[in-house]
């Protein structure tokens, strides 16, 4: 834990220039960092594995809707962040971050084993005007319907219709818009058991999550100004540890099966429960219990346990909820939200009145006016990782449809593997940003933290307008080249760097000290409430599938290619009015850096 909520304040003494000599450091920073640089390298190896198969999983094993995938995969990530809350406050008052991130490891370990039972691929089927027909999707990926012994070839129209085209070319038939309607019939227990597989994933998350992060602050003592550096490092090894799982895990996943690429993800989940677990007296002292906490631990295990079950219980809530009326209005979108939505658009606005209401209570007007600018900033954040975590739903399927992957004609990468672009421009650029901050930090040129945000959120935009451009370079097929999306990737990595690991950084320097893990869990909860509303984004986005192909790729490249520059200009624009405030919430921060 910190003991100050500031840091880096010109009022208190700079003590960075620890002398090497003095102590043991990694690359001039505390040697406990490579500890738990290791470890959350290992925990990303598991979780970005699982998540570069997720969507596929779900539309290709599943054959579920895109409404129904992406909105599956934004709850799940939403959930992922929103534990985190209660996880940061749990760690605060009675287990510590460190037994936190140990018990975490374990059950996200065991979620992605259970992740591994899938059972049998649905069987795809299509509902023609009422009457239903068996669906057959052939090597090449092509869909037809079985029609009195003959497989008619099944063609979307740009008007929204259907053709049903006969082996010798011809039309054998015209479904009008609407009458065309495909499902899958698949097993009810393993799509129970891989939604109790993503509920365990989601509690663990809650205790690992902001308390590995919560530890890396308490390495440093208050003023030392190699913080915001150490933090960056730290996060190249989240980055360095999904590298290779995006690349292994899809791997896995085509060449030998779904259940091999989950199992990868479950060996890296271990060895970070491994290192955590055995690290000896390099972590003594860091992340313990509060004093006095003891004696509930047993009880807190078991309500992790019996919180799987509700966990589970919003995700079928989330998928069987009716859409809102049309005509209803915003009004009528609210009151039909899910469960889950309810959830956490209700404990966001709690959250974010709330606190600064504690806060003007409890301490000085400096105080509050640094905890509302975290807060301030944190409301942005949503902005940011609503577009910036499209790459796991809309952006893999995009890639999955209407991309080329073929690599220099060499070889041909996978869809979910082209989520290690980012994972790659993170490990290349994370050093060269850290060494650029520090640099500018020296000659007094280091943008502020409202200003890197801002940076953040126009460069969010402009990756996706410039995939948009990209779009008007697709070749015949409706694909474009992998490097439009890589370029997007780059762009997107470079505002990454510019919000998250500053943004970890900032609530540790700006939190009252002791609900510093509390602010931590607000600050996963607005990427929380990001993530669904991602996944609603992601649905805007869907396109019509048929046994998990697209009937119709121009219409599917037309709708992504909308969806992409209606998101680009909107975060643009929202960059450019935090740019505008940034001076007064500078100022609230009271000289943190």
């Amino acid at each position: 834990m910190v003991d100050t909520p500031t840091a880096d304040n010109p009022r208190e003494p700079d003590i960075s220039h620890v002398n090497p000599t003095d102590e043991k450091t990694w690359f001039g920073h505390p040697r406990q960092l490579a500890r738990l640089f290791t470890t959350e390298a290992m925990e990303r190896f598991g979780f970005y594995g699982m998540r570069a198969l997720l969507a596929l999983y779900l539309s290709k094993h599943f054959l579920f809707s895109d409404q129904t995938t992406n909105g599956l995969y934004g709850g799940f990530t939403a959930l992922v962040y929103l534990t985190p809350l209660v996880g940061g406050m749990i760690a605060d008052r009675y287990l510590g971050s460190k037994q936190s991130v140990k018990f975490g490891a374990i059950l996200m370990s065991l979620g992605y084993l259970t992740l591994c039972f899938g059972g049998p691929t649905a069987k795809p089927y299509a509902t023609i005007e009422g009457q239903r027909y068996e669906v057959v999707v052939g090597e090449s990926g092509a869909q037809s319907v079985v029609d009195g012994g003959r497989q008619l070839a099944i063609k979307g129209q740009d008007d929204g219709s259907v053709q049903l085209v006969a082996p010798d070319g011809s039309v054998a038939r015209t479904v009008a818009k609407g009458g065309f309607a495909s499902g899958a019939d698949r097993s009810h227990f393993y799509t129970m058991l891989t939604l109790i597989a993503l509920s365990m994933v989601t509690i663990g998350n809650g205790f690992f999550k902001p308390n590995i992060s919560t530890i890396v602050g308490a390495l440093y003592a208050v003023g030392d100004r190699r913080r915001d550096a150490g933090f960056t490092i730290f996060y190249m090894g989240i980055n360095l540890g999904s590298l290779f799982s995006q690349i292994l895990c899809p791997f896995l996943a085509v060449a030998v099966g779904w259940w091999a690429g989950f199992g990868l993800a479950a060996i890296g989940m271990m060895l970070s429960w491994a290192l955590i677990q055995f690290s000896g007296a390099q972590l003594a002292g860091y992340g313990d219990p509060p004093a006095g906490a003891s004696g509930r631990n047993l009880w807190i295990y078991v309500g992790a346990v019996l919180a799987v079950p509700v966990a589970w219980f919003l995700f079928v809530n989330l998928m069987n909820a009716p859409a809102a009326a049309e005509g209803s209005g915003i009004v009528g979108y609210l009151i039909a939200l899910p469960l889950m939505g309810k959830v956490l658009f209700t404990t966001f606005l709690i959250a974010v009145i709330a606190i600064p209401i504690w806060s003007l209570k409890v301490g000085n007007k400096v105080e509050f006016q640094m905890m509302l600018a975290a807060i301030v900033l944190i409301v942005f954040n949503v902005v940011f990782w609503t577009l910036f975590e499209q790459a796991g739903s809309s952006l893999t399927l995009f890639a999955d449809r209407n991309t080329d992957l073929s690599v220099f004609g060499l070889f041909t990468m996978t869809a979910g593997q082209t989520q290690f672009f980012n994972a790659l421009f993170i490990v290349l650029l994370a050093p060269l940003t850290s060494v650029l901050w520090n640099a500018l930090g020296k000659r007094g040129l280091e943008p502020s933290i409202p200003i890197k945000f801002a940076i953040a959120l126009a460069g969010v935009g402009l990756g996706f307008l410039a995939l948009v451009w990209g779009t008007k370079y697709a070749g015949p097929d409706f694909k474009v080249t992998v490097w439009w999306l890589a370029l997007l990737y780059l762009i997107h990595s470079a505002a990454e760097l510019c919000i998250s690991p500053v943004g970890l950084s900032m609530i540790t320097k700006l939190s009252i000290a002791r609900v510093v893990g509390l602010m931590m869990g607000v600050w996963f909860l607005s990427i929380s409430c990001a993530q669904y509303v991602a996944g609603v984004v992601a649905q805007v986005a869907s396109v019509e599938t048929v046994g998990g192909q697209v009937t119709n790729l121009k219409v599917s490249l037309e709708t992504y290619a909308g969806v992409f520059q209606t998101i680009g200009i909107a975060s643009v624009v929202i960059g450019g009015v935090l740019f505008v405030l940034s001076p007064v919430i500078k100022k609230w921060m009271h000289g943190v850096q």
